[in-house]
């Protein structure tokens, strides 16, 4: 389906998909839970699902002659760190606003994780005071102009790459990546498990697997906690990014599955459940999640596992989409493991 679009290589190439045996049997061996492991798609500073999408729109800014990538998230944000890293790869600037999108005061937030490297790569990095929203930020708008001001010539990458005209296609290609690799397996995925906020990773999968008839067996599990406008952000993405690929059938609102049960107490703030679903993956597979994005994607596919949401012998795919590096940022919570 993405034959027609121009892709700047970025990532390592197909990402593994391991089986998480020992937390399969921890919850009861009843459901076979496996990880693709999106975490470790590139060298580009430690990687994660941000990159998949700045493959297809990498190419639009290189035509456009920008010298400056200008980009928005909050402090811990895991695509402002991967727009600066690809920034550095290619040789252009970058400008990045960091909002207060999470009410965290650990002491050393804003200058470890993320934004530490972030700097380290040389990103103009601006902290603005402002709250968190998955829409188009005033500050962000405000950045564009600024480098227009000064001489440069800015490319604007919104939260997230998401509501950008090609922010769907990378997890479009996901869904063709697993197909492949289920052929390899012998056997194809019943439900694929994703974290969802701003939305296009969502979007992405939900078109690629609608290809073969499982947009619903897509869960998305949201981190947000503005589901409303997360999921009216997502099945927007999703039918501009059906209409790209001519999918040729149409998106429709039940065609979005978001659960909203675990994106409490706020976005960015882990709750205890959260915070023992990091420590049991970490425990059980050496496998770090982060207490913004992935630890709630794990709580919440264990909780599930737990309820008999899955029917017995199913197979179920969790998007690890990284982000470990914002983990720094809770070292109190996390001061006693």
């Amino acid at each position: 389906m993405l034959e027609k679009f121009a892709r700047y290589p970025l990532t390592f190439g197909p990402t593994h998909i391991e089986k998480l045996e020992r937390l399969s049997t921890h919850l009861g061996g009843k459901v076979e839970i496996f990880a693709k492991r999106e975490d470790c798609n590139s060298g580009l500073a430690f990687g994660g699902n941000k990159l998949r999408k700045l493959e297809y729109i990498i190419p639009d800014a290189i035509a456009s002659n920008a010298d400056t990538l200008v980009s928005i998230g909050g402090v811990q944000s895991n695509h402002t760190r991967m727009v600066a890293a690809v920034a550095a790869k290619l040789g252009m600037k970058c400008r990045l606003v960091q909002e207060s999108w999470v009410p965290h005061e650990d002491a050393v937030y804003d200058r470890v994780g993320n934004i530490l490297l972030s700097r380290v790569m040389g990103a103009d990095v601006r902290l603005v005071d402002d709250g968190f929203d998955i829409g188009i930020r005033k500050s962000w708008e405000q950045a564009i102009e600024e480098v227009k001001t000064a001489g440069g010539k800015p490319y604007a990458i919104p939260a997230g790459a998401s509501v950008h005209k090609y922010g769907g296609l990378g997890y479009v290609g996901f869904a063709e990546e697993v197909r492949a690799q289920e052929k390899q397996l012998g056997f194809s995925f019943d439900y694929i498990v994703v974290c969802t906020v701003t939305g296009s990773t969502h979007a992405g999968m939900l078109v690629g697997f609608a290809a073969d008839g499982r947009a619903r067996n897509v869960i998305g599990i949201d981190a947000s906690f503005t589901p409303a406008q997360t999921k009216s952000q997502v099945l927007s993405i999703a039918r501009n990014t059906a209409a790209l690929v001519e999918l040729g059938r149409e998106i429709v609102e039940d065609d979005v599955v978001l659960l909203e049960d675990y994106a409490y107490p706020a976005y960015g703030v882990p709750s205890d459940a959260t915070k023992e679903a990091i420590r049991l993956c970490a425990r059980l597979e050496g496998m770090i999640t982060d207490p913004v994005y992935e630890g709630k994607s794990m709580q919440g596919m264990i909780d599930l596992v737990q309820k008999g949401f899955f029917p017995a012998g199913s197979r179920v795919l969790y998007a690890h989409l990284g982000g470990a590096p914002a983990i720094n940022g809770y070292a109190y919570t996390f001061r006693n493991g």
